[in-house]
């Protein structure tokens, strides 16, 4: 992942109201949702949603699909899971393969 599009989706996710959105993607996988059960979800007025919704498409949060006068949005798991690859990829001086024994060190003091 470049620097840029990490910067991108950090700024997307920034907003309390695409976070929202995200977590409510995450948890309609692998289906997605329409606009419409998404702001009705968040209660969220529809110009409001589709600013939203149009900035995390921009982001590549979001993928959306036309259906029919529908517009199915879809949360980009992928994205984001090279995300977090992004930002542990320098993790334990550059052998990331320790980090879940470092994490697990910093959980649990006293285990080795």
């Amino acid at each position: 992942m470049e620097k840029a599009l990490a910067t991108t989706v950090f700024e997307s996710l920034a907003s309390g109201v695409r976070l929202d959105i995200y977590r409510l993607l995450v948890k309609a996988v692998p289906d997605g949702m329409v606009a419409g059960e998404i702001g009705a979800a968040l209660a969220l007025p529809p110009t409001n949603l589709s600013f939203h919704l149009k900035a995390m498409t921009h982001a590549q949060l979001v993928t959306v699909v036309q259906e029919g006068r529908y517009q199915r949005y879809r949360a980009n798991l992928g994205l984001v899971q090279d995300l977090i690859a992004y930002l542990n990829a320098e993790c334990c001086a550059g052998h990331p393969e320790q980090c879940a024994e470092t994490a697990q060190a910093s959980i649990c003091p006293g285990r080795n």
